[in-house]
């Protein structure tokens, strides 16, 4: 283990099982170097068997852990993952579009569930396999990778690249057949250069929420939530200013208004239902229902709100408004409607794009919940 986190690699492969033992040399022999505790393999049916012979039979990956005294790697034939079709028939190769969707959606599953273990860190090799399974690989990592994952490719010496006989420099060096322009040549080992790529990619955990399993609906859900965050001008409720403050534009509301509004704004700020979301999107679960909005909590929130701006003595304060909604212990829900279309009409005429400021209304009749869809943490509140 290194930073408290077992180091696990993930490799896409088809036929050529060098790529794995030279990332894991690459790993090793780098400046700060990797040692790996786990591996798991992602390849095509043909693809595991030629690394189960070659890696596991033949001893290679043991001969590689050996020479260089690294740690053992936890590694079975139950470790490599084998691309299926939407049957779940093993394939040879990758030939189609549904294939190709099918390797998609197991390659971004495998990567999720990993991502999933906290006391790991992955380290992602894209050297291998098919181009879409190395594109995949990518994009699966920047859905769910973490601040310790790392994304690979390993660079090799042309004339060694892809070469059968060559799966790392050994210590005491070789001459192996090299396929040249110029045709075939012995060429010692000790000439083999490897270079790892350590790859910069976006991580999205943290900014999207991934409801979704196959990997075009979780891009479409990811698209979704990055649009949002772009174009999600910050809302703030100043109720010293009396105002709201939507990016640049302040637009100014009776305290009466900015107290409604205010009850919907610190309910999405601070009272989240759901925790585990990053961000809000779609989610409607703070939304208020009609019979909490005619309630005595709104009218006490609301009046407290009012009291904050005017002061609990103000004549504002003891007009007869007050004194009915008191007697009556709410606030009507016709009343509170009224303010909130007066509330959404000022901002609709202030804001070119006002969807994620106005108060929504969502569910059918007897069953309206009220709430804002501006996101949590793009909402701050100004109290006095």
């Amino acid at each position: 283990m290194q930073g408290g986190f077992k180091n696990v690699l993930v490799c896409v492969a088809g036929a050529t099982p060098q790529v794995i033992t030279e990332t894991i040399y690459a790993l090793a022999t780098k400046t700060a170097p990797v040692f790996i505790n786990e591996l798991y393999i992602i390849t095509t049916a043909y693809g595991r068997d030629v690394i189960k012979k070659r890696l596991l039979d033949d001893g290679i990956l043991l001969n590689l852990l050996k020479e260089y005294n690294l740690p053992h790697i936890e590694f079975t034939e139950d470790n490599i993952v084998v691309i299926k079709d939407i049957n779940g028939k093993c394939l040879d190769d990758i030939k189609n579009d549904k294939e190709n969707e099918s390797t998609g959606d197991i390659i971004t599953d495998f990567v999720r569930k990993m991502c999933e273990r906290s006391d790991i860190a992955l380290h992602c090799s894209i050297a291998g396999g098919r181009k879409t399974m190395s594109f995949y690989l990518g994009a699966a990592l920047q859905l769910f990778g973490r601040p310790q994952d790392r994304l690979y490719h390993v660079l090799v010496s042309p004339e060694f690249e892809n070469n059968p006989d060559f799966f790392y420099p050994p210590k005491r060096p070789v001459k192996i057949r090299c396929r040249l322009p110029e045709g075939e040549k012995l060429i010692s080992t000790s000439r083999a250069e490897i270079h790892l790529a350590d790859l910069p990619f976006l991580r999205l955990k943290d900014n999207v929420f991934l409801e979704k399993t196959s990997f075009r609906e979780l891009i479409k859900e990811a698209q979704k939530d990055v649009n949002l965050s772009v174009s999600h001008l910050p809302l703030t409720v100043d109720l010293h200013e009396r105002k709201l403050i939507i990016g640049n534009h302040e637009i100014n509301l009776q305290p009466m208004k900015l107290a409604i509004y205010t009850l919907f704004a610190y309910k999405k700020r601070y009272h989240c239902l759901r925790k585990e979301r990053p961000i809000c999107a779609d989610c409607d679960a703070c939304y208020i229902s009609v019979n909490k909005l005619k309630g005595k909590g709104t009218l006490s929130a609301v009046k407290k709100i009012n009291e904050s701006i005017y002061g609990k003595n103000s004549s504002r304060m003891l007009d007869g408004r007050w004194g009915k909604y008191e007697k009556q212990g709410f606030i009507k829900i016709d009343t509170i409607r009224q303010y909130i279309r007066k509330i959404n009409a000022v901002i609709e005429e202030q804001i070119e794009h006002p969807e994620l400021y106005v108060i929504k209304s969502k569910g059918g009749y007897g069953s309206k919940r009220y709430g804002i869809r501006a996101d949590k943490n793009r909402i701050f509140i100004k109290l006095l």
